[in-house]
């Protein structure tokens, strides 16, 4: 059997398995209730509104098998197994990453045409594409600091408070700027040139993409220290 496929089934097995189809079930839901509430409000559907709307039910998705897997491995007593398998880190968990984010971005394809049909005519490969540097920041964080606690409940609880934090913290200190993970690249500000703004998108995706990939290798290089986890 090929040993890319048997990896990969192995993986869907685990990202399919526990709380991910509630995950999945809640961001959908939380997806129509805010489209619903603007149209029930009179708000007009645009792209920009598209987007606000997806941007916490994409988060949603990845949210758990980012922050849990690592205590899905251990409470299924894999983990040790995992440790014994030459460049696990890299075989297992980096293509168990990679599935990851593309069942988000499918997802993201799926819920924005769905949007399409029954609301407004965005462009469904598009806007899944702009969602995906954010999805990829926070699930490479949600990752690390697993590596970090080893333990889901406990990242989880890191992530909200780190949340709640940027909520306070956006409009005084980084909203629309490049260090913004909740900037939303359809809505250009006031007294912004076009030119500016698209710059600053720009460098918005530069840093959500360079983020990504130093928390990834970061828990990577955690995922090394075998005697931590086991």
């Amino acid at each position: 059997m090929n040993p890319l496929f048997t990896i990969s089934s192995f993986n869907l097995k685990i990202i399919f398995g526990g709380r991910f189809l509630w995950f999945l079930l809640t961001s959908f839901l939380l997806f129509a209730y805010f489209v619903c509430n603007s149209l029930w409000l009179g708000e007009l559907p645009t792209d920009e509104m598209m987007y606000s709307h997806l941007f916490f039910p994409s988060l949603l998705l990845v949210f758990y098998p980012a922050t849990f897997g690592i205590q899905n491995d251990a409470d299924n007593r894999i983990l040790e197994i995992l440790f014994g398998i030459p460049g696990y880190m890299y075989k297992v968990w980096l293509s168990r990453l990679v599935l990851i984010y593309a069942l988000v971005f499918v997802m993201l394809i799926v819920y924005s045409l769905v949007a399409y049909i029954l609301v407004y005519p965005i462009n469904p490969l598009g806007m899944a594409c702009r969602l995906m540097f954010p999805v990829l920041f926070m699930g490479g964080l949600a990752f690390y600091l697993s590596t970090v606690t080893r333990n889901g409940n406990a990242t989880a609880l890191i992530i909200i408070i780190l949340g709640i934090a940027i909520i306070f913290l956006r409009d005084s200190f980084f909203r629309d700027t490049m260090w913004d993970i909740s900037l939303n690249p359809y809505r250009l500000p006031e007294n912004i040139h076009p030119v500016i703004w698209e710059n600053t998108v720009m460098k918005n995706r530069l840093f959500l993409s360079i983020g990504a990939l130093v928390f990834t290798l970061l828990a990577l290089l955690n995922l090394q220290k075998r005697e931590k986890f086991i």
